[in-house]
This record gives C-alpha cells, structure tokens and sequence, in this order.
C-alpha cells in the first residue's frame, strides 16, 4: 500500500471542518441543553407543499427527471423571479435546478475558475465559499465587512481588493453570520465597479425572503448590465422549511449554466424528483405560509436584540436572515473561549464568530430560529453567564427545559406555516 500520508488529496486535507458543527455535536451528547446554533427552521415544511410530495409519491413520480430539473419546475422559478424581481429568466437554458444552494456555488466555481483566478469573499459568511474555491484551484480573498458599516459591502473596500486576477465577486446578502443586507441602492453602487473591472458575481440569495422592517428584497441582477454576469443562488430550505428536501436553483447566462449542468450530470445526475414536486407547490402557493414565518422570525428577533440589550451585550440591529451577530468583545476573551464556557456553564450553545472568517472574532452568532420558549429560557442563561463574567447574583433558575423538536402536525390542523411550539 502507498505511504498513508500520500494516501489523501493534499487539498481536501488542508481544508479547515466547519466550525459550525463542532458545538452542535457537543449539544447532541449534554442532557438538558439548548442550541443556538443551527440555521434551520423549527416549523414543519408546510402542509400544501408535504401534500404534493406525497401526491407524487403516491403516482409512482419516482424517475430520474431531466439533469437540469423538472421543466414545470424551472418555469415556476422564473415566474417568481418574475414577479418577485422583474427579471426574466429563459427556463430551458438559464436555469437549472440542484441538490440544495450549495451544489450551485460549488458548481459555480467549479464551471468558472481556472487555477490562479481569485474570487473575492466578503467575510463574516457562510462557511462553505472558501472551500469551494479552493477545491475549484481557485484562490480566495476575504474582504472585511466591518460592524460600524453594519457589515455591508461598500465599494471603497471592493475596490481595493480587486487585482487582475480577480475574477469573481461572492455576494453573500442577506447574510449569514450578521443578518445583514443590501439595499438596491447600494447594490447599484457595488455594480457599477463589478461592471468597471469585468467582474462576475455569485449572488447568495438563500435568504431573500427573510427580510425586515419593511425592507423589499433585492438582487444584483435587478441592475442593468448586471443579469449577464450574475449566477444568481437560491433555494427552498430557509424561506419554505424545507431543509431535508435539499432542492435549490441556479440562474445563469446560457453559457455559464451549460456548463454547471455538464459537471451536475456527471456528479449527481438530477435533484431528487419527489422534492421537485413539492417545490412546484412551494413556489405556486406557499406565499402565504412564508409571510406567516417570516412575521414569526421578525418576533423573535426582536425579543433577543431587546434581551441582548438588557443583559448589555451590544448587537447592530439585522434586517434579513434568521440569525444576530452580537459583539462579546468586552469580556476580554476571544470568541472560542466565549462560546465553549456558556457551554459548559449554563449548557447554551453558540457558534464562534471566526467559525465565518477570522474577521468574526469578537463576535458570536445567535440563531433565533427556535420557538420563543427555547430563546427565552436560553437568553435568561446567557444573563446568568453575563452575570457570573460581570461578578453579580444570577437570576433564579426557570422552568426545566430540554431542546424542542418540531413535531409532524397534522393535515388537518395545518395549512402553511406552523405555529410556534410551547
């Protein structure tokens, strides 16, 4: 047998685990805990969309469908593009549908990049960027997206990251650690230098319909000149519920998008096909459900930026996503030690804010994703904590409480979004 260590690519080696999953593991295994760490939504997948899944199960649907997806499908996702965005989409050679938003950006880059080429990431984000460029021989550039900019992208700070080899721009809004958003006009100013220096983008859009007071979403490719050179992601798994399902999309120019669908038929042939025909329903009926869901998530928001603020942990306010980045800086630790502590203390999990680029130390990620119970018995334990680092008298302990599954429901007690547990 070869020597062990020349056993495994080089590459793949080199690539850090996901600093995500570290706590969540450890809460797993700790009886009585509570995670704030997963991004998932604790409501049950709506009932209309459950409904279509089964239908087609029911009808024998259970075949390979084409490799870039269901054609009924794909036209539903440009007709919400359509309404949603005013930009027009041609299903048969622009889109393509895949095994959740990440296939599509790993199937991005590797359709796109070259060994050397760079692609700028804007940092704190999700975890799964950088890697995908360097298994694609690309090079990433983290950019700093700083808390008094609320951490959005500002073409001052683009434009000094940008060299020729620069090739791609991530976008990564609404975002995920911060919550943070882009306005369109802010958008229009990142245009104008992404179209300056010949840029791509790839566009994150997973959280689009997570927005807030007020806000009306954006995309990049709503600004002229800019659809041509976006590849635009999205999917099903935050907005609708539907995580398990593992079905997204990706739009494209025809000539990026022949591409993607040529590494995606070798790879993974096509999406599952029951989660295709639940998301034809999603994209047809489920608006209602989502607004439902999204005024959930905007209450529990609300309740923890007002606790945080209480307990004197200061956090800018997000407009998108499901998720707060508040800043724990003051504490005089760093941003591991923080979040393994409230562990072991008051059996709260987390996720360190360097676990989305080193630029997130100082701060953690709180997901609010979980029934108004959960958070504030959690919050009421990250007082306690705040107390004992502060030298003070910890509040009386609440009502036992173990992690909150979401339970099935039933059809008849169901239609679109659920209500919240406990």
């Amino acid at each position: 047998m070869r020597n062990r260590d020349k056993l495994l690519s080089e590459k793949v080696v080199g690539l850090k685990p996901s600093g995500i999953r570290k706590f969540f593991d450890i809460v797993t295994t700790m009886e009585g805990a509570i995670s704030l760490g997963v991004g998932e939504p604790d409501f049950d997948t709506p009932w209309p969309i459950r409904e279509e899944g089964i239908y087609s199960l029911e009808h024998g649907r259970t075949f390979y469908t084409s490799n870039s997806g269901l054609a009924e499908l794909k036209t539903e996702v440009t007709k919400y593009l359509q309404r949603r965005f005013g930009v027009s989409y041609n299903p048969s050679s622009e889109v393509m549908i895949t095994v959740g938003g990440s296939e599509g950006i790993d199937l991005a880059f590797r359709a796109l990049l070259n060994e050397g080429d760079e692609v700028i990431i804007p940092q704190p984000c999700y975890v799964s960027y950088e890697p995908c460029v360097i298994l694609a021989d690309g090079i990433p550039v983290p950019l700093e997206l700083k808390e008094k900019d609320l951490f959005k992208l500002t073409p001052e700070d683009l434009e000094a990251k940008i060299t020729p080899a620069t090739k791609i721009l991530v976008l990564p809004f609404p975002n995920n650690p911060t919550g943070s958003i882009m306005t369109y006009e802010e958008l229009e100013k990142i245009a104008e230098v992404v179209i300056r220096h010949d840029l791509l983008v790839l566009s994150d859009e997973i959280y689009t319909e997570l927005t807030y007071n007020d806000r009306k979403p954006a995309s990049i490719t709503q600004i002229p000149g800019m659809k041509e050179r976006t590849i635009l992601i999205n999917g099903f798994s935050k907005a609708y519920a539907m995580t398990g399902w593992r079905l997204g999309y990706a739009c494209a120019p025809a000539e990026i998008m022949k591409q993607m669908i040529k590494i995606h038929q070798f790879a993974i042939m096509c999406a599952p096909t029951t989660s295709q025909y639940a998301a034809i329903a999603a994209l047809r009926d489920g608006d209602q459900a989502v607004a439902e869901m999204r005024e959930s998530y905007n209450q529990r928001r609300r309740f923890v930026l007002k606790r945080l603020e209480e307990i004197g942990i200061p956090c800018f306010e997000p407009e998108g996503a499901f998720y707060l980045f508040p800043n724990i800086s003051r504490f005089g630790m760093d941003s591991e030690t923080f979040c393994t502590e409230l562990l072991k203390s008051q059996k709260v999990a987390v996720v360190p804010g360097n676990a989305f680029g080193d630029c997130g130390e100082g701060f953690v990620r709180i997901s609010y994703a979980y029934s108004l119970k959960q958070l504030k018995e959690a919050l009421r334990r990250i007082e306690n904590y705040v107390r004992e680092l502060d030298g003070k008298e910890a509040s009386p302990a609440g009502e036992a409480l173990k992690p909150l599954k979401a339970g099935a429901g039933s059809p008849d007690q169901r239609s679109g979004a659920e209500k919240e547990r406990g």
